[in-house]
């Protein structure tokens, strides 16, 4: 933890060279290439044409133990056999796509059978690459090292993404006293979302939006984010600028993009009174108006040292005077009076619990719905 009146120990600029850094690191692991190939001779051809480059390589005779292998190892690429015995390439692809955990492992498939038939049915089941033997080894081990290139700058951004999201929780911490705010911003924007009929990437912006939102507190020092009393209007300046800064930490990864009117935004007002760009009506972004609801709302029901929790009949009231002053969207508040009491159908039936198991449970189905 930062001593009193330091940040966390990274300015915006540094926190973004360390997310460059990230993305344009090689790969610091050996790479391990799954062979799938029901015959021997094929396998050790691969073999030997691989015999030159440091790589690790598992082998499998059959698509189960092929799957096997992908749920045990961190498989980096997969050879496979257009002809793989049962199931074939093409939906062997299809399996390998559809789960979340290996939908980014390229898949090179290898065939004697010539026809652009068999190619196109590959590529749009899931294959990355084709190739037509006889091999030749130069080319097999140049196809291999470039997609393994683009395997190692797709991890990178993940663990980059990564970083930004552990780093947004522990900032939380800093700034909360109760736990799962984060989780729980997450769940509230998104059912909003889901009962204003939004698409799925609009739905994942603001799932991770509830956790990145106020990651610009980086550069806000303790003495200001923990501070008992009120802030003087030099403190409000540096708090205030907590949403240019969390923009410009997320700017560098691209799969965030959708992500960063949320962040910049969420602190507006319906009435234009708002920061940082006193925006107004429906030139603030939707997405930043749905998780400002959430956040409020939160706010209100959460226990602090200084007030107790309210009831969310309470905090729907304050949302809904707050609306009368023109602070917020009158018709997104609306929305979410109906969802607590009730009114909206949700899908799935399910209705907005949030016990810290409920938001736990309701989050991991969330997760594993948005981001197939």
């Amino acid at each position: 933890m930062a001593s009193a009146g330091q940040p966390l120990g990274m300015s915006p600029v540094e926190v973004a060279a360390a997310i460059r850094r990230t993305r344009l690191a090689g790969p610091t692991e050996t790479a391990t290439i799954l062979i799938a190939d029901p015959h021997e001779i094929n396998r050790r051809i691969l073999r030997g044409i691989l015999r030159s480059e440091p790589y690790r390589v598992l082998e499998a005779t059959h698509h189960e133990d092929a799957l096997r292998l992908l749920n045990q190892e961190k498989i980096d690429l997969i050879v496979l056999d257009l002809m793989l015995p049962e199931i074939g390439a093409p939906e062997f692809c299809r399996r390998v796509k559809l789960q979340r955990h290996t939908r980014l492992v390229p898949l090179l498939v290898i065939t004697s059978v010539q026809g652009v038939e068999n190619e196109i049915a590959g590529l749009e089941s899931g294959a990355d690459e084709f190739l037509t033997k006889p091999l030749h080894p130069a080319v097999v081990r140049t196809r291999i090292a470039a997609m393994l290139r683009q395997k190692a700058a797709i991890d990178s951004l993940e663990e980059a993404e990564g970083i930004l999201f552990a780093l947004a929780q522990a900032i939380e911490q800093r700034d909360t006293c109760t736990g799962l705010h984060c989780e729980r911003l997450a769940l509230i924007s998104v059912t909003i979302g889901q009962c204003l009929g939004l698409e799925q990437p609009q739905l994942v912006a603001l799932y991770r939006g509830g956790f990145l939102h106020d990651i610009g507190k980086v550069s806000v020092p303790d003495a200001i984010l923990r501070k008992p009393g009120p802030l003087t209007e030099e403190e409000w300046r540096i708090m205030r600028a907590h949403t240019v800064h969390g923009e410009a930490i997320c700017r560098p990864l691209k799969t965030l993009a959708p992500v960063l009117p949320i962040v910049r935004h969420h602190h507006e007002r319906w009435d234009g009174s708002g920061y940082p760009d006193g925006l107004r009506g429906e030139q603030i972004p939707l997405l930043a108006r749905i998780l400002q609801i959430a956040d409020i709302f939160d706010a209100l029901t959460s226990e602090r040292p200084y007030k107790p929790a309210l009831s969310w009949q309470e905090a729907v009231a304050i949302l809904e005077e707050e609306t009368r002053r023109g602070w917020r969207d009158p018709h997104l508040v609306a929305v979410f009076r109906a969802i607590c009491e009730g009114k909206t159908q949700l899908p799935r039936g399910q209705c907005l619990n949030l016990e810290p198991d409920a938001v736990r449970a309701s989050l991991e189905n969330m997760r594993v719905a948005l981001l197939q």
